[in-house]
């Protein structure tokens, strides 16, 4: 038997009703306008310029399922040769979704997004539709198709990486497009939602030095985000601030991962001249450091200090309670939700970069350093 195209997992949230569903929402169906004119030319137009009947260029044009790949894009050619110009849907009007895509829900990081998106979406009357989507699949015309098969009116997205071919094959969805804390520099036309991320890292280290210590040890997260690359130089610039000398040798680029975090750890812990304090890149990562020091006979704060980032629910799971600092990730997923649904609507001219304020959770992982 021939095997059926995969597409990536998709959940509906019933946000009015609190309930999950799967399976794909269209649109309703409607008339296929077979003398609708825009620009000078009519759906019968393209559809004969296209090879292909006119209630199939109407399903293209408002987004509806039933439309092979290869046929949507053929006909899409023939709309932009003929400057056809689509009608504009009535401000509100729609399918009442907004996509939230992202590539896996697999930290509490993610998790946490999707509440927040999933509150703002419900307070303003939509549901969400979640898509994890593996990194091989994002971005390319096979993905966007079945992501245009919805009709959403908007779509959250946080991705890896944004490349230029992924922005185009975006543009073609006709809906606006809000970036999460993307890797790298966002493409110029998408607005994008993120944290203080050098003011976080500077905060951090801050702390840590406000206790007395001089000796403090960084483990980052994947140096290809710029999230990441930010947190390390606020940590450098609150060094530099206070005299104190960057030493490279305690400096690790890590996974935000717990697996990152004790390997790093174990091997900062077992310098000859080891730290008293650690900053992490991520919660989940620093509770990796929590391991690496128990493996060495050491106690936190009492022989290291640990500070992460998120503020996630782990935090307050793991004893001594973490250190932290917060980033808003239920009000980045509110914010880009907002943002999308109220640009769908024609309300908001929205600022191309939002970025919303980190703050330190002082708990029990830290503690001055030992004389």
């Amino acid at each position: 038997m021939p095997r059926r195209r995969q597409h990536p997992s998709c959940t509906l949230f019933n946000t009015e009703e609190g309930r999950e569903m799967t399976g794909t929402a269209t649109r309703p169906e409607a008339g296929a306008g077979k003398r609708e004119r825009r620009g000078g030319v009519t759906i019968a137009e393209v559809a004969e310029a296209a090879g292909v009947s006119a209630p199939t260029v109407s399903k293209v044009l408002n987004g509806r399922p039933g439309v092979s790949a290869a046929t949507r894009r053929q006909v899409e050619e023939v709309l932009a040769e003929r400057g056809y110009e689509q009608r504009r849907p009535h401000p509100g009007a729609g399918s009442g979704l907004v996509d939230f895509v992202i590539e896996t829900l697999d930290t509490q990081w993610a998790t946490t997004l999707l509440r927040g998106a999933q509150t703002e979406a419900a307070r303003l009357g939509l549901d969400l539709v979640l898509t994890t989507s593996s990194g091989d699949s994002f971005g390319t015309a096979a993905w966007v198709d079945h992501l245009a098969e919805r009709g959403s009116e908007g779509v959250v997205l946080v991705a890896a990486h944004v490349q230029e071919s992924v922005e185009s094959e975006l543009s073609r969805l006709r809906v606006p497009v809000v970036l999460v804390d993307p890797i790298g520099a966002a493409p110029p036309s998408l607005p994008t939602v993120a944290a203080t991320n050098w003011a976080g890292g500077r905060d951090a280290t801050e702390h840590l030095i406000a206790l007395g210590h001089t000796r403090i040890a960084v483990i980052t997260g994947p140096m290809d985000e710029e999230a990441h690359r930010d947190r390390l130089d606020g940590y450098r610039s609150a060094l530099q601030r206070h005299g104190l000398p960057v030493d490279e040798a305690l400096v690790r680029n890590g996974d935000s991962l717990v697996g990152g975090g004790r390997e790093h750890g174990r091997e900062l812990l077992s310098l000859p001249d080891r730290p008293t304090a650690v900053v992490s890149g991520s919660d989940e990562q620093a509770y990796g450091v929590y391991l690496a020091a128990e493996e060495l006979g050491l106690s936190v704060p009492a022989d290291v200090s640990v500070v992460g980032f998120d503020d996630v629910e782990l935090c307050q799971w793991v004893t001594p309670h973490l250190t932290t600092v917060r980033q808003p990730l239920l009000e980045m997923g509110r914010e880009a939700a907002r943002i999308v649904i109220e640009m769908s609507r024609n309300e908001l001219r929205p600022a191309l970069r939002t970025e919303l304020a980190t703050s330190l959770v002082e708990r029990r992982s830290t503690a001055a350093p030992r004389q």
